[in-house]
């Protein structure tokens, strides 16, 4: 039997595999607002045979976004584009579907990847970041505010009210991002956070404003339903963030309830030196685990199903998350039960006839008739 493809309960959710995809960025928002190109992308992925999907990560702020096309949940008009796309896929797959709450931090006001991804100034249409401390991302680069008090108590406020809007569109879970050097994993990181405050310094101090937000989070979400956290496992610098203080951060989050820590790495600095490789990351969400019984998805690098099955199988994290793979075969899901010999519980009738003979016992409820 693929473990790969066992049942896993998370909170209130029963997920028919261990199969996640990853929250991609899209950049192609309008003030926020999810636009057809969200309906097409999330209701191919919705069809892929993965048992959790998980949107991108979206803004709780207007200021908050990386891109100006960054998708966003701050307001009525922002929560109604949403839903346009959520009732579709609803409808029309059982999937469960959660939703990644962010703040880009120093990182917002930029230029989509395509167009290099590069700060654009407020000269240029752009806005003033803000960050932990007024360190910039580059040094060539205008530095961010620094958030003070009411500003943090804002940002706080927000990602509560955006949980709010996440549970009237009836989104299954919430994922914080508190990774790739975005406001949260800035608090952490003493690269970016330089405070001498109570939200600065010793690594209590560094974690108190995430633990905050967490705190914000949960207690707009009904007990029922999972709150998981994304988290860098490492700068990848000396003297920044490491996987010890990241295990130090996953316990205090245990001691709140969360539902699962899905461990990446790097983004708080262009001077990072990452050691790429398939399945690179894998090691983290080991330690992780190992170090605090918490449910962990691994990230980075997955993109075959042997490969998938053997970091369930060998007790290295408890689901995986794909991206690109995703991307470039959006029936992930069932070719990797193919290969491992494993069913797809749900796949839409008109798609039932779709896998070759030799996989004609892909889809566990399939029957095959025709006239």
């Amino acid at each position: 039997m693929s473990l790969l493809f066992s049942p896993i309960r998370v909170r209130g959710l029963s997920l028919p595999n261990r199969i996640v995809v990853s929250p991609m960025c899209q950049y192609v928002a309008e003030d926020g607002r999810a636009t057809a190109w969200h309906l097409i992308h999330l209701g191919s992925m919705a069809l892929s045979g993965a048992g959790l999907l998980c949107i991108e990560a979206t803004a709780v702020e207007p200021d908050g976004r990386i891109t100006a096309g960054d998708l966003g949940l701050w307001d009525d008009a922002s929560e109604a584009a949403l839903q346009r796309v959520l009732a579709p896929i609803r409808q029309l797959s059982k999937i469960s579907v959660v939703l990644q709450l962010g703040h880009a931090g120093r990182k917002a006001s930029s230029e989509v990847p395509w167009k290099g991804g590069q700060l654009v100034p407020v000269s240029a249409g752009g806005w003033v970041p803000v960050a932990p401390s007024a360190l910039a991302q580059k040094d060539s680069e205008t530095p961010p505010a620094t958030l003070e008090a009411a500003g943090m108590q804002r940002v706080r406020e927000a990602f509560a009210a955006s949980a709010r809007r996440a549970m009237r569109l009836g989104l299954d879970g919430i994922e914080i991002h508190a990774a790739h050097g975005y406001l949260l994993h800035e608090f952490l990181s003493p690269i970016a956070n330089h405070r001498t405050d109570p939200y600065g310094g010793s690594l209590e101090n560094r974690m108190r404003f995430p633990l905050e937000v967490f705190d914000a989070v949960r207690a707009e979400v009904p007990a029922d339903k999972p709150i998981g956290v994304k988290v860098s496992a490492t700068d990848w610098i000396d003297g920044g963030w490491d996987v010890e203080q990241t295990i130090a951060f996953a316990l205090e989050l245990k001691q709140r309830g969360v539902d699962w820590i899905s461990v990446s790495s790097g983004g708080i600095s262009p001077l990072q030196k990452i050691a790429l490789g398939p399945g690179y990351q894998v090691p983290f969400a080991q330690a992780v685990k190992h170090a605090t019984g918490l449910n962990t998805i691994a990230v980075g690098l997955i993109s075959q199903a042997q490969q998938a099955e053997e970091v369930i199988a060998s007790g290295q994290a408890d689901q995986v998350a794909l991206a690109r793979a995703m991307l470039y075969d959006p029936r992930w899901g069932w070719h990797a039960a193919a290969e491992l010999g494993a069913t797809i519980d749900e796949a839409p009738p008109s798609y039932w006839r779709a896998p070759p003979h030799e996989h004609s016992g892909l889809f566990r409820h399939a029957t095959h008739g025709a006239r």
